[in-house]
């Protein structure tokens, strides 16, 4: 296959190769991919994928869409961006890479390095669940538990990528590539929606929900949701100085210093929408509420239904259809 695919800096259009070692531009600014039109992404390495359910449900005073992420191959909405980006490696002939993350992407990405026959590096904080370190563990993947916090694994992990390709789910377009099919799959179900609530933290759903309906034709209002222990993307939005960091249940959304900034308060802001932070005791209250009516997610899906309460605790029109993804399964931890 001839690839015609190819990343280009957002900064200064500096034109790179997919399968390179670069992982930034020159310039410091980050790469966003071309695809030429009808162009097709290959599709040979699979790990039993399915649309995801949406399901209605009223928790406490809000009707809501539930979409069910969490039954994902991996157990996560990240499996999205590694089926997009592994499958494409893997035609480049590619067959090592490094990867960084607090558990749901480096799950995701080891399992289909694994079925993709590719050697798999994952960089994790030493804290993060023992449950995702094991399933990262069953994909014989290599785990590397770097002491301190998430963002010392990401700076930990370019050393390593000097080297190695970096099969980023922050810094590739390809990832972001895979995400956008959230969109896809929602239009398919409902049409658009009037809301989405999102948890975040790096930005991969939040960035993957915005191109997919940008590139269907209509935005929804997104509605972006943080931890109150680590909000700097909420600060930003509301031109508020920026608070002390500290940890949070919402382990997933524990980023302080995101890459893609910039592009997540442009895709809120041009949809309209908003972003709201929440404590870890609304957290774990939502998660718990999930529970009650037989949906077992991670704490960072708690995090999104927090959020969409939180946003709309004030009442709402009862014909809106409002959107909460659920990011992952509870049996993580």
């Amino acid at each position: 296959m001839v690839f015609i695919l190819h990343f280009y800096c957002s900064n200064c259009e500096k034109t790179y190769p997919v399968g390179g070692l670069d992982y930034q531009c020159e310039c410091g600014g980050l790469f966003k991919l071309h695809r030429t039109k009808g162009e097709k992404l290959g599709r040979e390495i699979a790990l039993g994928e399915v649309k995801t359910p949406l399901v209605p449900r009223r928790l406490q005073h809000l009707d809501l869409l539930l979409k069910l992420d969490y039954l994902s191959p991996t157990g996560s909405f990240k499996d999205r961006g590694a089926f997009a980006m592994i499958n494409v490696l893997r035609q480049l002939g590619i067959r090592e890479v490094v990867e960084d993350s607090s558990g749901n992407a480096g799950a995701a990405i080891a399992g289909y390095c694994a079925a993709a026959a590719i050697q798999c590096h994952i960089y994790l904080p030493e804290s993060t669940s023992p449950g995702k370190i094991k399933q990262i563990s069953a994909y014989k993947a290599d785990v590397v538990k770097v002491p301190g916090t998430r963002d010392d694994t990401a700076k930990a992990i370019l050393q390593a990528a000097e080297k190695t390709y970096y099969a980023s789910h922050v810094y590739n377009p390809l990832f972001f590539e895979g995400t956008k099919s959230l969109a896809y799959e929602i239009e398919e179900q409902m049409g658009v929606p009037d809301y989405i609530v999102v948890p975040a933290g790096n930005g991969t759903m939040l960035l993957g929900a915005y191109i997919g309906f940008k590139e269907i034709g209509r935005l929804p209002r997104i509605i972006a949701v943080q931890s109150k222990n680590c909000a700097p993307l909420y600060h930003r939005f509301h031109h508020q100085p920026g608070g002390e960091i500290k940890a949070t249940v919402a382990e997933g959304i524990a980023i302080s210093q995101p890459k893609r900034m910039e592009e997540m308060l442009q895709a809120v802001s041009e949809s309209n929408g908003d972003v709201v932070a929440v404590d870890d005791e609304s957290v774990l209250k939502a998660q718990e509420m999930l529970g009650e009516i037989g949906i077992y997610v991670e704490a960072t899906a708690g995090a999104a239904v927090a959020g969409a309460l939180a946003y709309f605790k004030e009442g709402y029109d009862r014909n809106l259809k409002i959107v909460v993804p659920l990011t992952g399964t509870g049996l993580k931890k």
